[in-house]
C-alpha cells in the first residue's frame, strides 16, 4: 500500500486536474488551487506533484502545439487516469468512513 495513497496536496492537485479537464496545465492548476482553497503554491510545487502523480499512474499528459502567445512554448496538459479516479474514490471513502465514525458527542452535538 505504501506509495499508492494520495497525500493531501496530491489529492487537491489531482481533483483540480479533473475539474479543469481539458484545460489542466501547470499555471491553470496553480491558479485554480489558490482560487478554490486559498492556498498559494508555486509552479514548481505543482510540477513536482504532477510528476509524482504521473509516476504513480494517476494522471497522464500530453503536449499541445506551440503558440505565439506563449513565446513558441507548448502547454503540458494533464488528465486523470482510471487509476487516478480509483485513488480519488478510495481517498473519499476513507475520509467519509472516518467522518462517519466520529460520535456526535465528539463535536458536542448531542447536548
Amino acid at each position: 500500500m505504501k506509495g499508492t495513497q494520495l497525500g493531501e496536496l496530491e489529492e487537491i492537485i489531482l481533483l483540480t486536474v479533473g475539474a479543469l479537464y481539458d484545460d489542466a496545465y501547470g499555471v491553470a492548476i496553480m491558479n485554480e488551487v489558490e482560487q478554490r482553497t486559498g492556498r498559494k503554491i508555486t509552479i514548481s510545487t505543482v510540477h513536482a506533484a504532477l510528476k509524482r502523480l504521473e509516476e504513480k499512474g494517476y494522471c497522464d499528459s500530453r503536449y499541445d502545439g506551440a503558440t505565439k502567445e506563449r513565446g513558441g512554448r507548448r502547454k503540458h496538459h494533464f488528465r486523470v487516469t482510471s487509476a487516478g479516479e480509483k485513488a480519488l474514490a478510495d481517498s473519499r471513502e476513507i475520509r467519509n468512513g472516518l467522518w462517519n465514525a466520529i460520535p456526535d458527542i465528539a463535536f458536542n452535538r448531542s447536548e
